[in-house]
């Protein structure tokens, strides 16, 4: 008897990082959304006098120890339930690794699903989050599925309102991007800018990025307190970002029946007044406009309004290749005619290497996959995954 469980994956709408904090970790405020691509994880468990745990993947760079997110999530899990079990994990691998899509996390709450299911016995759900947040800071919000605002280092999660289920294109380069590299990256890309007292005319990535915090690091206590008292108050670029986010929750009294309660552009006003589709038509404005908004109220990087993520300006830099792809999942045309056939938004998840483009319709989205394969770089049609569906599909029977 085995349990499979669908390990699905997720996309980083917007990303912005902000100082090193006390506990070594950067600050990050993002917005997560679940994808319908995923591995497969299934797990045999059965309760014994010791804990034993075993785990086969079929891709040859997946640990298959405790350097494994899903074996430390299922020992963990044992340790705080008080249960000894044989446990059979395989990860039959079908995302990229290091590709920002949250793979190696998605496959720890796989596991612990697949675990609890063969065991008959759960975590409360606050400790649930709390071992998740131990194993990693992309690994809670695949606890909750849909679109998740993500804080503290990311692993501080909060349910958002499900954004319309959209098409989406997702490319994945050859090329692989570590995490921790593109941080120093961007580590170094900020000790490298202007003196801290210039930085009120500079970019407000570099006013939120901390930077006396960071040069102080490695140095002694004084040296530290020192960096604080000569440093400016920072723009809190991502309370700014978590209070853009949030807002999609408001209603507001102006909405008006049979629309999304945000107003629409004039481009999808005229769509809407077509008569031709009308269903698929009040669907397509529901989720342009909703990506709209967000892409429209973020914070950019260099303080302009606009969804943006920052390891962008660090991963492209060294991977031009990366910056090329993303232009063709945006597919932006040169008159009105070609509006509709661009992305309504298009950028790297996470720190990549994987990109990612959201389209209005499925025949944008399969014109994108084609100009991105066209150059060599594999192409995934896919659609986002909103909290009732990815619960709905979890498990594989």
């Amino acid at each position: 008897m085995s349990t499979c469980v669908r390990s699905y994956s997720k996309i980083n709408l917007g990303l912005a990082i902000g100082p090193v904090r006390a506990d070594g970790f950067h600050g990050l405020t993002t917005l997560y959304q679940t994808l319908g691509l995923h591995d497969l994880v299934t797990v045999s468990a059965r309760r014994a006098e010791s804990t034993a745990i075993s785990l086969t993947t079929n891709h040859p760079f997946v640990p298959r120890d405790a350097r494994n997110t899903a074996w430390r999530m299922v020992e963990r899990c044992l340790e705080r339930l008080g249960v000894k079990a044989e446990v059979e994990i395989d990860i039959d691998k079908r995302l990229p690794v290091q590709g920002g899509l949250g793979a190696g996390s998605a496959n720890a709450v796989a596991a612990l699903l697949g675990l609890e299911r063969e065991l008959g016995v759960a975590l409360p759900g606050v400790e649930r989050l709390r071992l998740a947040a131990e194993i990693g800071s992309d690994v809670p919000l695949f606890l909750l599925g849909g679109a998740v605002l993500g804080i503290g280092r990311g692993e501080q999660v909060v349910p958002m309102p499900d954004l319309p289920k959209t098409w989406c294109v997702v490319a994945v380069p050859q090329v692989g991007v570590s995490t921790p590299a593109a941080f120093k990256a961007w580590d170094a890309l900020v000790a490298a800018s202007e003196p801290v007292q210039e930085q009120t005319t500079t970019r407000a990535r570099t006013n939120a990025g901390g930077l006396p915090l960071r040069q102080a690091q490695g140095q002694d206590d004084n040296n530290m307190e020192a960096a604080r008292l000569t440093s400016l108050p920072p723009v809190d670029k991502l309370q700014e970002l978590s209070l853009a986010y949030s807002s999609l929750s408001a209603k507001t009294g102006d909405r008006k029946p049979g629309t999304s309660g945000i107003l629409r552009d004039s481009s999808s006003e005229k769509k809407r007044n077509s008569l031709d589709e009308p269903q698929e038509y009040a669907l397509n404005d529901l989720a342009e406009n909703t990506l709209l908004a967000l892409v429209r109220t973020g914070i950019g990087s260099d303080g302009s309004s606009g969804l943006h993520n920052d390891f962008e300006d660090v991963v492209f830099p060294q991977y031009p290749s990366l910056r090329i792809t993303k232009r063709q999942l945006m597919g932006s045309g040169s008159d009105s005619s070609d509006v509709d056939r661009s992305a309504i938004y298009a950028a790297l998840s996470g720190s990549g290497s994987a990109l990612f483009g959201l389209y209005r319709s499925e025949a944008e989205a399969k014109a994108a996959q084609q100009r991105v394969q066209s150059t060599g770089v594999q192409a995934l049609l896919t659609e986002t995954l909103p909290r009732a569906e990815y619960w709905e599909r979890m498990f594989a029977e």
